[in-house]
């Protein structure tokens, strides 16, 4: 497969399609499947390989460590720090942590996972330690709004990328995010970019058997069985179980602005996530994916 290749900088260019690993390596007996499909996908030119410390608490990065063995010269480590780890001694750690799970010496990117509260010089000036004892070869961010994006560009920063939710149906960063980071030459990365819940709600698995589409909901959504009587929709259940999540605000704000989990879209200002929502809705709606590839 030829994939059209992005740069980020000191001879970093990847190709423009990864693998995201999110909940893989969190049910043992699944290890043979996905590792199957991490290595076949790497064959198949997707090198890029998208990991963070918070997924299964470690879990996904020891999975790979194993998944990987033999191909780390092929592929483009990266992985994400936690926000409140994201200095000094805590931040030294969570990278070896992360590089001791991975079973490597090295991350080709890390990425700040998204805005906490530790002060973004504190963190730049951690990441640029890394980068000069030779853990990490460049680092960026994740989950930043154009605000916070200018703020790390006024310490005079050599941040990489912002890896934002973005997809046809979650546009907001159309608005500023990815004008600015046009302007200023620095490639976004999007995750979900498929908007996976969707996809399975609406397309794949309506051609899926019965016992696979129930098996992939079960695994994802509590509560949803194959017996109609005993449980609610796919649909219901997805709803009932983000409804929970978000019944539940976790005390984090700066700067006064709300901040709430929901699900695998942590937390990030209210504006940006109403904005998330509500993007504008072109004719040609494949024209708003165009930035992600360059």
């Amino acid at each position: 497969m030829s994939l059209h290749s992005i740069g980020f900088g000191d001879g970093l260019a990847v190709p423009a399609l990864g693998q995201g690993t999110w909940k893989m390596g969190e049910q043992p007996a699944r290890n043979q499947e996905e590792t199957a499909a991490i290595r076949g996908g790497v064959e198949r030119g997707l090198t890029v390989i998208d990991t963070a410390e918070m997924y299964g608490d470690g879990a996904t990065e020891s999975f790979l460590g194993h998944a990987l063995k033999g191909l780390r010269d092929q592929v483009t480590l990266i992985s994400k720090v936690y926000p409140h780890h994201a200095e000094g001694v805590s931040l030294d750690r969570a990278c070896e942590g992360s590089l001791r799970r991975l079973k490597t010496d090295r991350l080709d990117l890390y990425l700040l996972h998204w805005r906490g509260h530790v002060p973004l010089r504190a963190t730049v000036e951690g990441l640029e330690r890394l980068k000069d004892a030779g853990k990490i070869r460049a680092w960026g961010v994740s989950n930043f709004d154009l605000d916070e994006m200018v703020e790390l560009d006024q310490i005079g920063t050599d941040c990489r990328t912002n890896q934002v939710l973005y997809n046809l149906s979650r546009r907001g960063p159309e608005f500023d995010l990815l004008p600015w980071m046009r302007t200023n030459a620095m490639p976004v990365m999007a995750y979900n970019r498929w908007n996976r819940d969707a996809c399975l709600d609406t397309q794949v698995c309506r051609g899926l058997p019965n016992a696979t589409a129930s098996r992939r909901y079960k695994s994802r959504w509590p509560g949803f069985s194959r017996n109609p009587a005993s449980s609610p929709s796919p649909k219901q259940a997805r709803s009932n179980t983000l409804r929970q999540i978000a019944m539940r605000p976790t005390s984090l704000c700066r700067r006064k602005i709300s901040r709430t989990w929901i699900g695998p879209f942590l937390h990030r200002p209210a504006r940006f996530r109403s904005r998330c929502f509500r993007g504008p809705s072109p004719k040609d709606s494949g024209a708003c994916l165009d930035s992600i590839a360059g």
